[in-house]
């Protein structure tokens, strides 16, 4: 703490990602809530035609948009359920997807569109999104103690864990 201005260094704060303190820079809980929501609407956009078929897949979709949105406002409120939430969500969908179309959802035919642009779009954001879910379960997993927690909170830390495993 600063004595002549009584303000605590900003590493004090609570995080908005676990609400227990953890490291975790505002940009990835930013980038978690973002990706979760395109996630979401892109689902959202697709469910009026699944909907139409008669089929079951309208109703994951809007199962899909609204675990997004559950999960977006978990993550938001700091609490590590959304977290949970949003890589099942993202999870569930990006196997759904594979799914269809390799080998066919239950009762459906295989769809023959790999490079449809919204499921692009979508298995990329998915992606992005458990790449995101995996460096804020790092930084919430070190314990502030460990010998390790410097490296927590930095982008140096892959590095470090990547030299390890190299020389190891």
């Amino acid at each position: 703490m600063d004595t002549s201005t009584r303000v605590r260094p900003a590493q004090s704060k609570m995080s908005a990602a676990t609400g227990r303190g953890a490291f975790v820079p505002g940009g990835l809980v930013g980038a978690g809530i973002s990706l979760i929501v395109v996630v979401g609407l892109i689902h959202l956009i697709n469910s009026p035609g699944g909907l139409e078929e008669g089929s079951y897949t309208g109703l994951l979709y809007l199962a899909n948009s609204f675990g997004a949105l559950a999960a977006a406002a978990g993550i938001y409120r700091g609490k590590r359920w959304g977290w949970a939430l949003g890589l099942l969500v993202t999870g569930g969908a990006f196997a759904g997807y594979v799914i269809s179309c390799t080998v066919g959802l239950p009762g459906l035919p295989v769809e023959t569109e790999w490079l449809e642009p919204l499921g692009v779009i979508s298995l990329a954001v998915e992606a992005l999104f458990v790449v995101v879910y995996l460096a804020i379960g790092r930084r919430m997993n070190t314990p502030k103690n460990s010998p390790f927690a410097r490296y927590a909170d930095s982008d140096y830390g892959c590095m470090v864990s990547l030299e390890v495993v190299r020389s190891g």
